[in-house]
């Protein structure tokens, strides 16, 4: 298994204009989402309301596999890809996993280069990538029975002095484990990192 900080860093040496990634996608929301694209990109998606009209994500919701953005072949009445273009976004890759067992949830990526089209080997990369953070292969990744355990209690709202009561251990020695786990799972915070762990799924 790979961690999520490797795959993460596998990610920005591909798709190097930047990327967006929503992991396990139920009806409306995702377990997690990556974020690297422009901020102008963003602000200007979201104030045009480009995503209801944006082929790449009709696709992704519509499909499975993984495309080069230039062979989805569907209409871009709002000129999506050519505005993108503007912000450095010229060369894109829509990827989407989604198994018969997964009750409608599905896990997507947006990725995207302004120098060149990505490559078969990058597609392929960037879609085994998408397969492991679905099925959470990823997340948790190289975390100590001890990190995932402490890690664990504290997306139950267990506090600290809680945390290390049950453990037997200093809270010093529960806030080490909890920040070695938050840096292995390339989190922002320990609580984005607990609910990370807590949302793996079993194998």
């Amino acid at each position: 298994m790979t961690s999520l900080q490797a795959m993460r860093e596998h990610i920005e040496t591909i798709a190097v204009a930047g990327y967006y990634v929503a992991i396990r996608v139920g009806f409306s929301f995702a377990e997690e989402a990556l974020n690297t694209l422009p901020d102008n990109w963003i602000e200007f998606y979201k104030t045009h309301g480009l995503m209801m009209q944006d082929p790449a994500m009709k696709w992704v919701y519509g499909n499975t596999g993984r495309i080069r953005l230039s062979d989805i072949d569907l209409p871009d009445p709002k000129r999506v890809r050519e505005r993108a273009s503007l912000y450095g976004l010229t060369y894109g890759a829509a990827v989407s996993v989604m198994t018969l067992h997964d009750h409608g949830r599905r896990s997507f990526g947006m990725f995207y280069r302004g120098d060149r089209q990505f490559a078969p080997d990058e597609l392929d990369a960037l879609h085994q990538i998408m397969v492991q953070l679905h099925d959470g292969s990823g997340a948790g990744a190289g975390l100590t029975a001890a990190e995932t355990e402490a890690m664990t209690m504290l997306a139950q709202g267990m506090r600290m002095k809680q945390i290390a009561e049950t453990l037997g251990i200093s809270e010093s020695g529960v806030k080490a484990r909890l920040r070695n786990a938050k840096r292995k799972l390339g989190a922002k915070t320990q609580l984005q990192a607990a609910y990370m762990v807590a949302a793996r799924r079993p194998k």
